[in-house]
């Protein structure tokens, strides 16, 4: 009996640390989700600079921007962020059955990079052409090195990028977005811009090299925003993790605690009961007629 105790205690004991290790996970996880969080929406104002001035280039152009080529045989290059973090879900295979079932429907030769080496991996069982892999940014500052790094190995004529997104109600959804080619339909989502004051801006110096400076930082923003976006998915699919974990623990905790309990009262009855008998023992032998 006194070892099942002392084993329930232990138990106990280990449950309740185990709780307030799951209690700072979820807090890093709230707080990570509040960086990436406010990392999109200051990024999001700096995202409609960048479209004004596009749209002041662009606006009496009547020709396309001359950045478009028709490339029938070119590859279509697909971006896709995952994580190579723990508790997390089904974050990455949600993710790589979306960029399956989308690729399924796109002609000719696919290139893939991907964000995580479980993602890669992920990819690849599916037979997926991954052609280049990029580590998962664990921080805010990490974003901006990695967006370098794929803009400078993802050169292609065809771009989209895959990526979960934060949803309200729902933890994440994946979504994609195509980056590349800049074309008709791209210019005009730009000129859907409406300028903020009566005053029209006129482009000083050469047209089209501020047009390719603006389109740098569009891609730029753009992979940003849906880095960000992804890794407050993953941070928010791990708080919920971590809220079922400390559910579970909890209802575990309460359970142990009242089956210790009533071992423990189980024990101090027995041994009542055991003084009480070897008290009449005690008693009878010395008085063996006082019954």
């Amino acid at each position: 009996m006194s070892d099942s105790i002392e084993s329930l205690h232990t138990k106990i004991e280990r449950a309740t640390e185990l709780v307030s290790v799951v209690i700072t996970m979820k807090a890093l996880a709230a707080s990570n989700i509040g960086q990436y969080e406010n990392a999109v929406q200051a990024l999001s104002e700096y995202d409609l600079t960048v479209e004004l001035g596009l749209w002041a280039c662009l606006r009496h152009q009547q020709e396309e921007p001359g950045l478009e080529k028709k490339h029938l045989e070119e590859p279509t290059g697909v971006v896709v962020f995952g994580s190579d973090q723990g508790l997390v879900g089904q974050f990455n295979d949600v993710l790589a059955d979306f960029v399956m079932e989308t690729l399924h429907h796109f002609q000719g030769k696919k290139v893939i990079w991907s964000v995580g080496e479980r993602m890669n991996m992920r990819l690849k069982d599916m037979g997926l052409p991954v052609v280049g892999i990029f580590e998962v940014p664990n921080s805010v500052n990490a974003i901006t090195p990695l967006i370098g790094q794929i803009l400078d190995q993802s050169e292609v004529p065809l771009l989209y990028i895959f990526h979960n997104s934060p949803t309200q109600g729902a933890l994440y959804k994946p979504v994609r977005q195509r980056l590349l080619p800049l074309d008709k339909k791209w210019r005009r989502e730009i000129m859907k811009q409406s300028w903020p004051t009566d005053l029209l801006p006129e482009v000083l110096g050469d047209r089209e090299s501020t047009i390719k400076e603006l389109i740098g930082e569009y891609l730029f923003v753009s992979l940003y925003k849906a880095c960000a976006e992804s890794l407050a998915s993953e941070n928010a699919s791990r708080l919920a993790a971590m809220q079922r974990a400390e559910k579970n623990i909890n209802d575990l905790l309460e359970e142990l605690k009242q089956i210790y309990h009533h071992l423990r009262q189980n024990a101090i009855d027995t041994e009542l009961f055991d003084v009480i008998s070897g008290f009449e023992a005690l008693r009878r032998k010395r008085n063996p007629h006082s019954d």
